[in-house]
């Protein structure tokens, strides 16, 4: 089976799907959510510079069609903070 590439919507690096957090704006009702549903996706590196270009920039945003509530920049950066622990831990 063919792997599934994606591309990040901040520094345009391909990659494995499962190396990157994916962002969702549900059809119909618009709503933005992590990981999981269907409609129109983004993709992010699990880095500081990306996440930083993609909030200050709003390439979110403009990648999903939408507007990006800041609950879901919040939730990015922690899981960025408990990644980057755990990696230091090892």
């Amino acid at each position: 089976m063919k792997p599934n590439y994606r591309r990040c919507i901040s520094c345009r690096r391909l990659g494995l799907r499962e190396e990157f957090w994916r962002i969702v704006r549900l059809f119909p009702s618009g709503k933005v959510q992590l990981d999981e549903g269907m409609g129109r996706s983004a993709y992010i590196c699990p880095q500081t510079s990306c996440l930083q270009a993609a909030q200050k920039k709003n390439r979110l945003g403009r990648s999903l069609h939408g507007a990006v509530p800041e609950t879901v920049y919040q939730t990015l950066w922690q899981r960025l903070t408990v990644s980057n622990t755990q990696e230091n831990q090892i």
